[in-house]
């Protein structure tokens, strides 16, 4: 297990390196340096200005080496201008050029400086995941047990009754987009028009204290989405358990139902709803970034379109560093739980 992790862990840096770089490659093309160029400065900027900006804040360098020393791990560049004053990605204000460090990137816990917000992207990057972190808790705590006992349910007894309504209700709640149900929802239960002011039509409250009006339906308009997709698959794999050879064996030396259920047949069925369940933690990292806008709440989903909408190009490299170390550690958990539930897998 050990070496099984190790390979993993070493597979998801590089894969990590690859995405990150790709993503940086895209953000520091010159259309977009010189956008952010005018925008800090003039939209009347002549070409010349804008190349004198770019090469006094070390955007001229070769993409390779302003890559490392975004990583960290190429020294920072240091520019003296025309005026005698030293700039550099390591020399802060007030700091002699002497006394600055070498490396400042993110390894050395230096994410740069939203242009958009005006503060460093590190503090913007932790105010807004706890606030998404918040959100995507309380949406897996609706989500998946419901999901789960749906599934159950309907896959106990393939072609009953009981199947064809909650598959009908799982299929419905995945085919309806979030933009739709989060914009009837709020029509219904939170507009004067209908006069079931029973929640607020806005989250923005819940950033400083969440409750059960103010934060309710952005959660559920958020649960029902994914809630559908883990049913089916949990529906599939109960029924496939439920007609397995062991299953029946157990049934005809009088085993009782529910004890065949739960003490035979879940686990197995849950190791295929296990992997989805985990690949929703990246999903409701970036993919809820309709709700947070449609909800008002300004999580990391919403941060995402802030930056990409304004060009901040140090908040969107942020974004996606985190949103890529999220995605590969969920998927080195799901590697890692679904060979515990299924020994019949080996890692060696």
């Amino acid at each position: 297990m050990a070496m099984f992790i190790l390979r993993r862990v070493g597979v998801m840096i590089l894969t990590a390196l690859c995405l990150t770089f790709i993503v940086f490659f895209l953000t520091n093309l010159y259309p977009n340096l010189e956008k952010l160029a005018k925008t800090q400065g003039d939209f009347r900027m002549s070409d010349e200005e804008v190349a004198s900006y770019l090469g006094r804040n070390g955007y001229l360098q070769p993409m390779a080496v302003k890559y490392g020393q975004w990583l960290g791990v190429v020294p920072g560049f240091v520019i003296e201008d025309r005026d005698g004053v030293t700039r550099g990605q390591c020399i802060e204000a007030g700091t002699a050029p002497e006394d600055a460090p070498r490396f400042c990137g993110i390894l050395q816990g230096d994410w740069g400086y939203s242009t958009v917000f005006r503060e460093d992207v590190g503090k913007i990057l932790n105010d807004k995941l706890a606030l998404t972190g918040k959100l995507m808790f309380w949406v897996m705590v609706l989500m998946v047990p419901s999901a789960l006992i749906l599934g159950i349910l309907a896959g106990m007894r393939e072609g009953s009754r009981t199947d064809r309504t909650l598959s009908t209700i799982a299929i419905t709640t995945t085919a309806t987009p979030e933009y739709v149900s989060g914009v009837l929802f709020i029509a219904v239960f939170a507009s004067t028009a209908v006069g079931l002011k029973w929640f607020k039509g806005t989250a923005t409250a819940a950033m400083d204290g969440a409750n059960f009006e103010n934060f309710f339906l952005p959660v559920l308009t958020i649960a029902l989405y994914g809630m559908g997709y883990i049913a089916r698959m949990t529906r599939a794999s109960m029924a496939e358990v439920m007609t397995a050879q062991y299953i029946r064996t157990a049934r005809l030396k009088g085993v009782s139902f529910p004890n065949v259920v739960m003490k035979h047949a879940l686990r197995n069925a849950l190791i295929a709803p296990f992997t989805v369940i985990m690949l929703q933690f990246p999903w409701l990292l970036n993919g809820v970034v309709i709700v947070e806008t449609l909800f008002n709440y300004k999580g990391f989903g919403w941060t995402l379109v802030q930056a990409a909408g304004n060009n901040d190009i140090e908040l969107l490299l942020g974004v996606s560093v985190i949103s890529v170390v999220v995605v590969l550690v969920t998927q080195l958990i799901s590697d890692i739980g679904y060979v515990y539930l299924n020994p019949r897998i080996s890692v060696r």
